[in-house]
């Protein structure tokens, strides 16, 4: 993966955004003096659900790109790679599952 991939102008924007919901969650839900730790730990919550989505809508995108080019490459073996495909999706998504029930849970 190069830098050009990784920094571009998506990335950044969607970045500042997330840092900019940080910067001011705090004063979105300012009801007391001392409220913006807790905005903060009120706001990790969903912020790790959408990481943990989308970690998994990467890992699975990956996957399939990945087992479509290796059926395109070799297609006398793409009954076994798509069933390896399928077992490692399911694998991906049981995770997220269970990082999403972590994440909702209230502190």
């Amino acid at each position: 993966m190069s830098y050009s991939s990784i920094l571009s102008a998506r990335t950044l924007a969607a970045f500042a955004a997330v840092c900019l919901t940080i910067a001011l969650a705090g004063v979105a839900s300012a009801q007391e003096a001392g409220s913006v730790g807790r905005a903060l730990i009120d706001f990790s919550s969903p912020f790790s659900v959408g990481l943990v989505v989308i970690g998994a809508a990467m890992g699975i995108s990956r996957l399939a790109a990945a087992a479509y080019e290796g059926m395109s490459r070799q297609p006398e073996v793409a009954g076994s790679i798509q069933t390896a495909m399928i077992i490692a999706a399911a694998l991906i998504e049981g995770f997220t599952f269970y990082a999403l029930f972590i994440c909702s849970q209230k502190n």
